[in-house]
């Protein structure tokens, strides 16, 4: 049996300082000290300002040294001596120049924080927010977006979630294929600035999470197998990079590495949680996963403060967010693709590729409401395979919904956002029901206004790189019959082409411009945060039923009768003669009456018929409708 790894800070020169991680450069008193791992190395030597000092060797794949009189700002860099050339420190806090670049240190002393009274941020009523610093505003900088936040906390968001920061290669990137764990961007600042960004986010109460990428190395992985080839495991394979060893001989200060990376965001830069992508291709075969380690870490890290850790995981496993003392690996919630899948084939009629084993049916959006996944076990046609697993002791805000993100938009022929793919009235009732509904809603960067930016993927690739890039996407979008065409793939935007990346950048005179829609998403959630019914919804408290091929009925049920009717018709009017569904009955000696309609010409819909003529109910096309019982109370 494998052991179970834990993370230790080893005491070095104990009585005169102790490390805050047990790699990397650090400011201690009277120098810097420095630790790297490099087992596969008789030597390694620090190289900085024209001078070249060996490190010692502990014996253990460690070398080390104090280095007296060196301070923040200064740069270095490390030669193993299996190296040909000066390399960047693999846990360096800052690369000023880029990722091949010498590493800067950094103090993280020197910030002053405001946020002591900050709680943290749990999983209950939260409104998440998906944002990518570099196109979040035209500067593409932590100061710009930091001048937003404001609006953000005004519109309702409670909690933003960046795209990863990670260093990466080129001038513009997802960052996806991040080179420097450790090292923010420098495309969109210094360490510092993103600690002002959080910051200010936590003064106008908004949370903060970071995306990182916790499954695969980038295409520089060398940088790591220069100090030890045990960094990338000999057993797992992912489609985007070499998988870290969590596992395998030698895997313990790999997993020291991946675990001083979620410390180090929490301690270091007060982020109120992470993201872990693609959890399905996080391996590792021990008996202490490093999910689960993860999970430890970021708790302690975070004090007495809240953490909130999220996973994007495709088969849907919800052992992801139990206990860790269940069996659980105590995470908080799971992105639902179930949900966004359906909403995509309703919203724009395709159900091809991915989206071939949904219908965007009425039945499947009250399961999704109901149950969170959809499939929860059974066969699964697009793959071949049993998917899902079952929820059914988990809370609604376990699970995290959506109708666009960054992934979901770039995966369209030209990066078009759900509102671009359908018509008004139907995107305003799935607004409804995604800002309305139980589980996490998440809102991607400029969803709250329409922006007319698309979202493209965009990487700047070296030249010799770019054609297969654009070849591999295109045939990664073959799969969809309505984009296969070749004047279409024609017309796809160039990864590496810059324009590619400045297209996608926002344009907030939008929120003036697109004002009805800005409206919409403002006045739903501040409905979703005063309603005692909305608030915090339980599953057993939420029922639902089909009225029609393209309508349905939720309720929800609140405290003495004060419940709610969620009435949604995404096809043409619907007259409801006869009624044979107890869920329509208003509580007992009341009536209905319309709290909310999606039809609302400040949204810019045409108004809102009445609903109910000499008892017969008509509901009207490509509308949502929000009913409360004559006389409720709740709402603010």
């Amino acid at each position: 049996m494998k052991l179970r790894h834990e993370m230790t800070l080893p005491p070095i020169n104990a009585g005169t300082f102790r490390r805050r991680l047990p790699i990397g450069a650090e400011v201690v008193q009277g120098g810097v000290h420095f630790r790297v791992w490099a087992e596969d190395s008789e030597r390694v030597a620090i190289v900085f300002g024209g001078e070249r000092r060996e490190l010692v060797s502990e014996g253990n794949g460690y070398f080390s040294a104090f280095v007296a009189g060196m301070h923040a700002g200064e740069r270095y860099m490390f030669r193993p001596s299996r190296a040909d050339r000066d390399l960047p420190d693999p846990a360096s806090r800052f690369q000023p120049d880029g990722p091949l670049g010498p590493s800067m240190i950094v103090d993280p002393e020197r910030y002053a924080w405001g946020d002591a009274a900050w709680p943290g941020v749990g999983r209950s009523r939260q409104v998440l927010y998906e944002m990518h610093v570099g196109t979040f505003t035209r500067e593409g900088s932590f100061a710009a977006a930091a001048a937003e936040l404001d609006e953000l906390a005004r519109l309702g968001i409670t909690v933003v979630e960046l795209m990863p920061l990670a260093e990466f290669p080129g001038e513009f990137g997802w960052s996806y294929d991040a080179i420097s764990f450790f090292a923010p961007s420098r495309l969109y600042g210094e360490p510092d600035d993103v600690r002002r960004f959080v910051d200010r986010a936590h003064a106008v109460g908004v949370g903060v999470i970071l995306d990182v990428i916790y499954n695969h190395f980038g295409p520089e992985d060398e940088l790591f197998t220069a100090f030890s080839k045990r960094y990338c495991s000999d057993c797992h394979q992912t489609e985007w990079g070499k998988s870290p060893n969590f596992d395998g001989a030698g895997s313990g200060p790999v997993r020291e590495y991946f675990l001083c990376n979620a410390r180090y965001w929490i301690s270091e830069f007060h982020f109120d949680g992470l993201r872990l992508d693609a959890t399905q291709n996080i391996y590792d075969e021990s008996n202490d996963h490093i999910i689960a380690a993860i999970a430890r870490i970021v708790r302690a890290a975070g004090g007495g403060r809240k953490t909130f850790l999220a996973a994007e995981n495709e088969p849907q496993t919800t052992a992801l967010v139990r206990d860790q003392s269940h069996g659980g690996l105590g995470l908080d919630a799971l992105w639902n693709d179930d949900f966004h899948h359906s909403a995509r084939v309703m919203l724009s009629g395709h159900n091809e590729a991915y989206y071939s084993d949904y219908r965007g049916s009425p039945q499947e959006f009250i399961s999704a409401v109901k149950r969170g996944y959809l499939y929860q076990g059974q066969w699964y046609g697009w793959q071949q395979k049993w998917r899902g697993t079952c929820t059914c002791d988990l809370p609604p805000s376990a699970f995290i919904n959506y109708i666009d993100n960054h992934d979901q938009i770039a995966n369209t022929a030209r990066g078009l956002r759900c509102h671009a793919m359908t018509s008004p009235g139907r995107y305003r009732a799935m607004t409804a029901l995604l800002l309305l509904g139980p589980a996490t809603p998440l809102l991607f960067q400029g969803q709250e206004f329409a922006s007319s930016s698309p979202f493209l993927y965009f990487a700047d690739f070296p030249p010799e790189a770019r054609a297969g890039v654009r070849q591999g996407r295109a045939k990664s979008l073959s799969q969809f019959p309505s984009i296969v065409a070749s004047e279409i793939i024609d017309s796809f935007a160039e990864p590496a082409d810059p324009e590619t990346f400045r297209r996608c950048k926002l344009d907030f005179s939008e929120r003036t411009a697109h004002a009805e829609v800005y409206t919409l998403h403002r006045e739903l959630l501040r409905l979703r945060h005063d309603d005692v019914v909305f608030g915090e919804p339980r599953w057993n408290a939420i029922d639902g039923a089909v009225l029609g091929p393209e309508a349905f009925a939720l309720r929800w049920f609140g405290p003495e009768g004060d419940d709610r009717l969620m009435l949604f018709n995404f096809g043409v009017d619907l007259p409801l003669v006869p009624m044979p569904e107890p869920l329509l009955a208003p509580p007992p000696g009341r009536r209905w009456r319309v709290l909310w309609s999606s039809e609302d010409p400040r949204y810019g819909g045409c108004g809102t018929p009445p609903l109910e003529t000499d008892g017969r109910w008509q509901l009207t096309g490509q509308c949502a409708l929000v009913l409360c019982p004559t006389g409720a109370g709740g709402v603010a």
